[in-house]
């Protein structure tokens, strides 16, 4: 491309983005005792799956599936639990939670690994990523799995990774595609497995030219996805700018990316 791509009109806010762009992703301290709320997506809350003196590992599920639309919740340490109890999430809302005190070992369940896995077909893959409790990132966190059944009537034709993080501070997208680019791309491919789709493209802000060049280099000789540069402004980042600057195409007021 011999230029950025963008959207009509938007705003330029100070970004403020160095105090952290050059931050390497570190490991934080882990915790003493965590409270993991069983409603953290849009939907069905989760069923309690461990009771009060029980052990659990990381990675182990402490809240089960009660709905299409709901997604396992899983212990992100290992100890004990020792209360289930009504808590307040980040957005105010009193919510069924468990509390697990720690063991200090950080101890894991036993993983299971499929170095295969694309070979396996969009339904296996859609049914392991709703076991891994994989949501999005939006205000909603709606169940990725539910997000990769679009009706049969719509067409998918295109998967675009969202790369632009246009809002002033912000560098964690930055930070995971100067870092872990190829694992971007992975994650990307299986996306694209899922729903049948031959096109890919991730879209990155000029700002972050380390993070274009990783993730150029992470995609050398995949000849199904772009890495597009990205005009500098806000909100770039919102879904439906950012189909207008990669595809041309405009989402309908009210509508959905799978309506275009």
């Amino acid at each position: 491309m011999g230029k950025t791509a963008t959207f009509e009109r938007g705003i330029h806010p100070e970004y403020h983005k160095d105090l952290a762009a050059g931050e390497s992703i570190v490991k934080t301290k882990l915790p003493q005792r965590i409270v993991v709320p069983l409603s953290q997506h849009i939907g069905a809350p989760a069923k309690p799956e461990a009771g009060i003196g029980d052990e659990v590992k990381r990675g182990q599920v402490i809240g089960s599936t009660t709905g299409f639309v709901c997604s396992p919740v899983h212990s992100s340490i290992s100890g004990k639990v020792i209360a289930i109890a009504d808590f307040s999430t980040a957005a105010g809302k009193m919510v069924q939670s468990i509390v697990i005190e720690s063991d200090g070992k950080d101890e894991a369940v036993d993983f299971k690994e499929n170095p295969d896995y694309m070979n396996l077909g969009a339904d296996a893959i859609k049914a392991v990523i709703k076991d891994a409790g994989i949501v999005g990132m939006g205000g909603a966190a709606f169940p990725t799995n539910v997000k990769l059944s679009p009706p049969k009537e719509k067409t998918i034709d295109t998967v675009i990774i969202n790369g632009a993080e246009c809002e002033p501070y912000l560098t964690a997208d930055h930070r995971l595609m100067v870092e872990r680019p190829k694992e971007v791309v992975e994650g990307l491919k299986i996306i694209m497995k899922s729903l049948g789709v031959n096109e890919g493209y991730i879209g990155i802000e000029e700002n972050k030219p380390d993070a274009i060049e990783a993730m150029k280099s992470a995609v050398a000789g995949e000849s199904n996805i772009e890495v597009w540069p990205l005009e500098i402004k806000y909100p770039q980042g919102a879904e439906k700018m950012l189909i207008k600057a990669i595809k041309g195409r405009e989402v309908p007021t009210k509508g959905l990316p799978m309506d275009v």
